[in-house]
């Protein structure tokens, strides 16, 4: 939008002292960025320039959701201390605590753990009425130490690999979610929403400007929002589904992507409820329809030279290109759990639903599960398919790229690349969230390099969330167990 022209006032008739006819003018201050400062001092003034009376300090659980502590922006620069329990690390997605299994183990102290902001994350809540801001905060122990099995720690731990080698892993993250009629019976089936024309919306619109039409003043409104809090939007379109979306970010380094997803996911949900609809990142909310993926670009770079890891200098693929894939190939699977975490997942993860369900790779193939997009050799990359919008965006980018740096440490060699469509025949991942959370806690790799603590309990959790769910009796069953058995 263009600048607003400034607005020159007349000068007053009213005579003034001299004293104040002396007085210099006060500096202006320098305008802030809308995401993100430096330091303490940087953050007030930012504060004060927007007039910000609250803000949220807010950090992902396991699940993603946001959790933590709204305070007077006033407080929240005097150094407060900062602290949730650890047991919202503990819970399943329902909120309930679920059994000791396995080598999952309760913290009976249930000890404070301290919110540590990222001032680097701190952008205004554009969806409030009264000025408010928010900030992601670390998660440390009382003696200031990263807690492992936190989110955010996790996907740190595996980015610091890549640094020890001199490499900086690169990501572009896309998200796919519906937007669907506001409903409050979770017993009934989701139902698209009606769009400007006054029509429910249908399937088999891929790219259709119409179809993003339909939605014009939504659309408008997290763009608006997503300016606001300094987000970028690549490009936005039109998917499969009825009123199914797809946001892809520009690629940059894995934190920051992620916490722009984290910040995304709430903004879009804001955007979409103020125009009477929902917005859902469930992997599969629909019958019939296509699920919703996160699918993930992933490349690396020397931290040094700038130059992809990817790329021989003569711009042929790299031994290191190669290991990659095949570390994706040989380890996602058993990380499938934390790219796919709930029962509702695997109901997208099915053949003839336009969702890979193998480990093959090929060029420019969209049928396997690690495609690689036609591209020069400096953009050399590895786009991972199988990943759902559901999905921890944290965990899901530190299990990709655990598994590339798995591979490359391993010297992990792929299959030959397929040319052929690869989503027929044998399925090649788990079927369900229980043989998921069973890969994982049987690879022995991946405590190392995403800590024994993380695996551990998000193993539990997931057993626990399975077991929530088996309470549940369904609407098949009812249909043909009811008369039939």
């Amino acid at each position: 939008m263009p600048a607003k022209k400034a607005t020159i006032k007349a000068a007053s008739r009213t005579p003034t002292s001299k004293a104040k006819r002396a007085k210099k003018p006060a500096t202006p201050q320098p305008p802030t960025p809308p995401r993100g400062v430096e330091d303490w001092k940087a953050a007030a003034r930012w504060l004060k320039q927007r007039g910000i009376e609250d803000i949220e300090c807010i950090t992902p659980d396991l699940a993603g959701v946001p959790r933590g502590k709204m305070m007077p922006s006033s407080k929240f620069t005097s150094n407060t201390s900062l602290a949730l329990p650890s047991a919202l690390y503990r819970h399943t997605i329902s909120g309930d605590y679920p059994e000791e299994t396995g080598s999952f183990r309760y913290e009976p102290r249930d000890n404070d753990l301290k919110l540590v902001p990222d001032l680097s994350t701190l952008t205004t809540v554009p969806w409030e009425t009264d000025p408010t801001a928010q900030v992601i905060c670390d998660i440390v122990g009382a003696d200031g130490e990263e807690v492992p099995y936190t989110p955010r720690n996790v996907l740190k731990r595996v980015v610091d690999l890549y640094a020890q080698r001199g490499w900086r892993p690169v990501v572009a993250p896309e998200i796919e979610f519906y937007l669907v009629a506001q409903n409050d019976d979770p017993d009934l089936p989701l139902t698209p929403p009606v769009g400007r024309s006054g029509r429910p919306i249908v399937a088999g619109q891929a790219y259709s400007i119409a179809g993003i039409n339909e939605f014009d003043e939504l659309i408008d409104d997290i763009y608006q929002f997503c300016e606001d809090q300094g987000l970028e939007i690549d490009t936005l379109i039109h998917e499969e589904g009825p009123a199914q979306l797809e946001i892809n970010l520009r690629h940059g380094d894995p934190l920051e992507l992620a916490d722009q997803v984290f910040y995304f996911k709430r903004t879009i949900r804001e955007a979409a409820i103020k125009h009477g609809t929902f917005a859902t990142f469930m992997a599969k909310p629909m019958q019939g329809q296509p699920g919703s993926a996160m699918h993930i670009h992933q490349s690396v770079v020397d931290i040094e030279t700038g130059r992809s890891v990817f790329s021989l200098e003569n711009g042929e693929p790299s031994p290191e290109f190669f290991h990659f894939i095949g570390g994706m190939q040989k380890y996602v699977p058993a990380t499938l759990v934390m790219m796919a975490p709930y029962v509702n997942s695997y109901r997208r993860l099915t053949p003839d639903m336009a969702c890979p369900v193998n480990t093959a790779w090929g060029y420019d193939n969209r049928t396997t599960a690690f495609r690689i997009p036609v591209s020069d050799p400096q953009a050399r990359r590895v786009e991972n398919r199988l990943p759902s919008s559901d999905a921890n965006p944290y965990l899901a980018l530190a299990a990709s790229l655990a598994c590339g740096y798995l591979g490359i440490e391993n010297l992990v060699d792929p299959s030959a690349p397929t040319a052929d469509t690869a989503n027929e025949g044998a399925i090649d991942l788990p079927r369900g969230l229980l043989e998921a959370v069973a890969l994982m806690e049987g690879e022995l790799a991946l405590a190392p390099v995403l800590s024994r603590e993380f695996v551990d309990i998000y193993a539990g959790i997931k057993r626990g969330e399975f077991e929530t769910f088996m309470q549940v009796i369904s609407p098949w069953e009812r249909e043909f167990l009811l008369l039939h058995v």
